[in-house]
């Protein structure tokens, strides 16, 4: 058999890569019906464009001749960026952050995948609340672990009682994302700190402390005077990983870093494993000319409220069409709730929609059944067209069920 039983059965599975393929059907939707009459709120792809200093820092960049600018460098990154990205965490954490600190990866996904590698054994569990980013299923299972579900309470807040009651002595880590794709929601100060308080007293019982591995790449995009709590000033084993995809709309050119905290007992062991595991992985260091735009932009100024804008057209758009949905806190994304004609089946509703031209994620992919997920970095041309498609799919709920 050529290919693996289980990559087959995964990749055949009806939740696999649910996203990407409604993004490329939204594609051929959009050369049979035209750009204006399909909805497409599938996929995480930042509509905004760069801010102009990275425009400017490539056009910079573009012109140098020096020997090797594009030649490999040590496998963490070179200094100059790391120093830059230590300086972001540290403004970020409110601690001071040094460069060895730091590993520079190919996206976050890139880091999350060298950092598992790095600190997984087979059959160690990583936690995670639910619903989650649907590849973080992968990326565990990739170096033998075992990722537990936690759902969230009702409201998409941390349950930190139901996460420490999973914990055990083959937990490893808990990987948390805030603000969290796919609810938008922002875990305050105090969850965090009683997360913190749970993981240090679970150490103290089993001898085994797990890593906080906190997953940032929507961290500056916040609404509504929300902030981003840190971790490093209340846990000592935590990590941050992060990627420019949706803070600086630079998705494609897969730039990220991963920063363990300063003060984490194996933080030396830690980047150790992480630069080698980046290497052996086959990555073997994150692109070198977007590390140096990246060192030379990471602070620019972004202005956000283009996409608090577009979530709260959307809202209006939900609430006139009948469909319940969260007030996100952060990053682009709606939750929506399937209407009760279609029980928890998320996966029927979003077909549903799609007769209508509006393409969006099941729940299911993400943990969360009986939700779906609509992603508003998109236009407001696109979000107010959107607006009879969906009042008539909802009207028309009762006599198509």
């Amino acid at each position: 058999m050529p290919v693996s039983p289980y990559i087959k059965e995964t990749m055949s599975s009806k939740t696999a890569g649910v996203i990407r393929k409604m993004f490329e059907e939204g594609l051929e939707l959009k050369k049979k019906y035209g750009e204006d009459n399909v909805f497409d709120f599938s996929i995480g792809n930042p509509d905004l464009d760069p801010p102009k200093e990275i425009f400017e820092c490539i056009e910079e960049l573009a012109k140098k001749r020096e020997k090797n600018f594009h030649g490999y460098m040590p496998n963490p990154g070179y200094q100059f960026a790391r120093e830059a990205m230590a300086k972001k965490t540290e403004t970020e954490q409110g601690v001071p952050v040094d460069f060895s600190c730091v590993v520079m990866s190919v996206g976050a996904a890139g880091a999350l995948n060298s950092l598992f590698k790095a600190i997984l054994s087979e059959g160690d569990n990583v936690i995670v609340p639910s619903p989650f980013f649907t590849e973080y299923r992968h990326y565990v299972h990739n170096y033998g672990g075992n990722l537990i579900e936690v759902p969230a309470k009702p409201d998409f807040s941390l349950d930190v009682d139901a996460i420490s009651a999973a914990l055990t002595e083959k937990t490893a880590a808990v990987l948390i994302n805030s603000p969290n794709n796919p609810t938008g929601r922002i875990y305050s100060n105090e969850e965090i700190k009683k997360l913190a308080e749970v993981l240090e007293l679970h150490a103290k019982k089993c001898g085994r402390k797990p890593y906080l591995v906190c997953d940032e790449p929507y961290r500056a995009i916040v609404y509504d005077g929300n902030s981003v709590a840190p971790v490093f000033p209340v846990y000592d084993s935590a990590i941050i990983v992060t990627s420019f995809a949706k803070n600086l709309s630079l998705p494609g050119e897969r730039i990220g870093y991963i920063c363990v905290n300063p003060v984490c007992p194996d933080k030396d062991e830690v980047v150790a494993a992480c630069i080698f595991t980046t290497r052996i992985l086959g990555y073997v260091n994150a692109p070198a000319f977007f590390q140096r735009v990246v060192a030379k932009t990471w602070n620019v100024k972004v202005d956000y409220s283009l996409y608090k804008k577009r979530r709260d057209m959307l809202m209006d758009v939900l609430d006139e069409a009948g469909v319940e949905h969260i007030v996100p806190e952060g990053a682009f994304y709606m939750w929506c709730r399937a209407p009760e004609s279609f029980g928890a089946d998320d996966m029927a509703f979003c077909d549903y929609l799609k007769k209508y031209n509006i393409l969006s994620a099941p729940g299911s992919g993400f943990g969360g059944k009986g939700w779906i997920r609509l992603a508003y970095c998109v236009s407001e041309k696109s979000i107010e067209n959107s607006r009879k498609a969906f009042v008539k799919a909802m009207k028309n709920l009762e006599e198509e069920r």
